[in-house]
């Protein structure tokens, strides 16, 4: 946190260092996906040695989800081509209001601009064989979408799950989801709240990810129950995504 000299913020534990929550799903192929483009992409990608992004794929319009989006013109240029990008109608608008210029189709000197193929999420979809199954979750008052993967889904910055939604993470391997802090917010799970969901979708492994400081690592890790874990930058996972 900016300007913070609490316990957390001044940890010399490293998975207590945490850029934007994003995810890079390494499928066999190879095929990259990429969920969310942060504020941190850059760092990201270079830091965990990130070679490819075949799709990217957006759970909604947030700043803290969208504004790396300018770097995939460096993917652009490894790839060749422009890279696919899927949201929802209301997310997309967002992001062509936020990133005017690589959609106005004005002429541009210098930099360049990134280029991608936006795509509206109405339902489930492929990728190059992977079946992708949206997952709509409650932000607040906000509509979002977490993502399925096989047996692995991915729900983050949630704050309710609808009705209809259980169904679709039922049977998840490894479920990776939101846990704000232990304090109620409008807009996150708290710790409590995603215990909740995760004894509901009952997975054989669950992370809590998109964490504030008010969350230490070890601190918080030692009082969750079997099976729960708190993510951190960098952590790898196997699951059953493959490409069929």
């Amino acid at each position: 946190m900016i300007g913070c000299g609490c316990a957390v913020c001044r940890s010399t534990d490293g998975r207590d260092r945490r850029l934007r929550p994003s995810i890079y799903v390494d499928v066999s192929g190879p095929i990259g996906l990429l969920v969310d483009t942060g504020p941190d992409l850059r760092q990201q990608v270079l830091t965990y040695g990130v070679p490819r992004v075949d799709a990217v794929l957006f759970t909604h319009g947030h700043a803290d989800h969208i504004l790396g989006l300018d770097e995939i013109r460096r993917f652009n240029a490894i790839q060749e081509g422009p890279i696919p990008c899927y949201a929802t109608a209301a997310a997309g608008e967002s992001i062509r209001r936020t990133f005017h210029y690589v959609f106005d189709g004005a002429p541009r000197q210098g930099g360049g601009i990134p280029k991608v193929d936006m795509h509206d999420i109405s339902g489930p979809f492929t990728i190059a064989g992977v079946r992708i199954v949206p997952v709509p979750l409650w932000h607040g008052r906000l509509p979002i979408l977490g993502f399925r993967f096989g047996n692995f889904a991915y729900l983050t910055d949630c704050s309710a799950i609808p009705d209809q939604s259980w169904l679709l993470v039922a049977g998840v391997d490894t479920l990776v989801i939101g846990a704000l802090r232990d304090r109620k917010h409008s807009t996150h799970f708290t710790v409590a709240e995603a215990l909740d969901a995760i004894a509901r979708i009952a997975p054989r492994r669950a992370y809590l990810t998109h964490m504030a400081h008010d969350l230490g690592h070890a601190e918080t890790s030692a009082r969750l129950p079997g099976g729960v874990e708190l993510a951190y930058d960098g952590l790898v996972l196997d699951a059953s995504v493959d490409a069929s």
